[in-house]
């Protein structure tokens, strides 16, 4: 059987089988789920009624009660004495009718019942019957004519008003306290149904989970198990094991194509051992080829530098006697003679210089100094120094800005610097005081510096021919040199592991941009 057909066998049944049980499970879980969150949140409203709505009620209730108990027995007290002070009782429980009428509308508002909501009315009417029929008029009557004035009747007819309020007030409590316990009641009933609820979801749940534990084992934990046993025989390097396929659906046809799989892998296993002799082979000839070049290279550097050695003696006698020659019979011979020994000592010192310049760049890099932090400010003026008799012939001005400190051989640094700085005063314009500016600034994990001038510039189009030796822009008779020294730059940039290039933006002379690593020692 093919896997496409494996799994169209298989995967429906399995599929249906698992859908069918977790779609029971979802709507078994979900009706539990859902009588639970019913009887939470009824149990969490009935809750806030007792705890919350009723227990103000009753609580505010029993507070104006009271108050108006405190201003009726200090109204009284009054009547009695005379005396102002026993009236501070009253006067705090002015409002008393106010709060009793507010309770009222408090109650139709929370949707008491209208037992409540009457009593709360009744009891608020009476209150301000009291206050206006009997306290405020028997206040007035003591203040103007004396205790003396007020008669029993007067104080019998206070009594039965305000029996008529405290039984309308103790009417209303009794509603409310009877409200509360009816809620009360009702959270009692909605919490044995929350808790019946959690117990039948957590036992659905363990049903759930049980059923899914023993099905799962069945249709997919124990073929997978099979499946992977063969999978670790194969793969421990026994390729000759056959993948039986084995379970329901998608597992029987992962089994196919895993058996599919190892015949393919022994199939190429030939293939790739000959592929890696192949390679092996052709590591084998690279590795001579590379050591074959380092080879050539080493004997390259040692041709440079003994061709130089050897050059230095016999162009120095040729250099020694055109100069002699020069000097002794100078305007002794025709004009054409001095112009032929002129051509001869210009070209003996051009040798000279060239034959320096190639012995210097073929040392560069060579791995012979010593690698030591770096202060580029000390390098730099000692570089200048250098260069002391050229800055001050052409009144050169050199800017620099705060530099770091790096790994790396300081003749070395010393030597980029100087070449940089010398092009620039080499190169300045006629018409300009040549400017010269040095800075640095960190980028990522390294330092790039940058050298700019004012002077005639680089055209663009040459940006990358500059760093090649013996590569020249302008006729030696205009500017002298032998057309190594930016490529001798190149050479120690990259040597420290940094890389060297024209700044194509500049408009005015040049500006070359170097990098060079940045270590824990570079910081200023």
């Amino acid at each position: 059987m093919s896997p496409a057909l494996a799994l169209a066998a298989g995967s429906t049944t399995l599929r249906s089988r698992l859908g069918q049980m977790l779609v029971a499970a979802g709507v078994l879980l979900g009706l539990v789920v859902g009588g639970a969150g019913l009887a939470l949140t009824r149990v969490v409203e009935l809750q806030d009624k007792v705890t919350v709505v009723h227990f103000d009620a009753i609580t505010r209730a029993d507070g104006a009660y009271v108050r108006m108990v405190d201003a009726e027995t200090a109204v009284r007290g009054y009547a009695l004495t005379g005396d102002e002070v026993t009236l501070e009782p009253f006067e705090r429980a002015a409002d008393s009718a106010t709060t009793f009428a507010s309770l009222a509308e408090d109650s139709e508002a929370r949707g008491f019942p209208d037992e409540a909501s009457r009593a709360a009315r009744i009891a608020a009417d009476a209150a301000v019957r009291w206050q206006e029929e009997f306290a405020e008029p028997l206040i007035d009557q003591v203040a103007a004519e004396g205790v003396e004035s007020v008669t029993p009747e007067q104080i019998e007819a206070g009594r039965t008003l305000f029996d008529e309020a405290r039984s309308g007030v103790e009417s209303y409590l009794v509603e409310l306290r009877e409200l509360r316990d009816a809620t009360g009641d009702e959270l009692a009933n909605w919490t044995t149904i929350l808790s019946a609820a959690v117990v039948v979801l957590v036992l659905a749940a363990l049903a759930v989970g049980v059923t899914l534990w023993v099905l799962l084992r069945r249709w997919i934990t124990a073929p997978v198990a099979a499946l992977a046993a063969d999978a670790r025989a194969v793969s421990s390097g026994d390729l000759s094991h056959p993948v039986v396929v084995t379970g329901p659906g998608e597992i029987a046809g992962l089994a196919l194509d895993m058996e599919r799989m190892r015949r393919t892998l022994v199939d190429q296993l030939s293939a790739l051992e000959e592929s890696s002799r192949e390679v092996a082979q052709a590591h084998e000839r690279l590795t001579e080829q590379a050591e074959e070049l380092r080879r050539s290279n080493r004997d390259l550097e040692q041709f440079a530098y003994v061709a130089s050695h050897d050059l230095q003696e016999p162009l120095r006698k040729v250099a020694s006697f055109t100069q002699l020659l020069q000097k002794r019979y100078g305007g002794q011979l025709d004009d054409r003679a001095d112009e032929y020994i002129g051509f001869a000592v210009d070209g003996a010192k051009r040798m000279q210089q060239l034959i320096q310049d190639l012995l210097g760049f073929s040392r560069a890099g060579r791995g012979g100094g010593v690698q030591e932090p770096v202060d580029l400010a000390d390098a730099l003026a000692q570089a200048v120094d250098n260069l002391d008799e050229a800055v001050a012939d052409a009144q050169a001005q050199i800017t620099v800005g705060a530099l770091p400190v790096v790994m790396g051989e300081r003749a070395l640094l010393v030597q980029l610097l100087q070449n940089l700085i010398g092009n620039a005063v080499k190169f300045r314009h006629p018409d300009r005081v040549p400017q010269i500016q040095i800075t640095a600034h960190e980028v990522g994990d390294s330092w790039e510096l940058r050298c700019t001038d004012n002077g005639i510039g680089i055209d663009p189009q040459y940006a990358e021919r500059v760093f090649l030796i013996f590569q020249r822009l302008h006729p030696k008779d205009v500017y002298e040199g032998t057309g190594i020294g930016l490529a001798l730059c190149k050479k120690i940039v990259e040597f420290h592991g940094g890389r060297i290039w024209i700044d194509p933006a500049q408009d005015v002379g040049a500006s070359i941009r170097w990098t060079l690593p940045a270590t824990p020692a570079s910081d200023n």
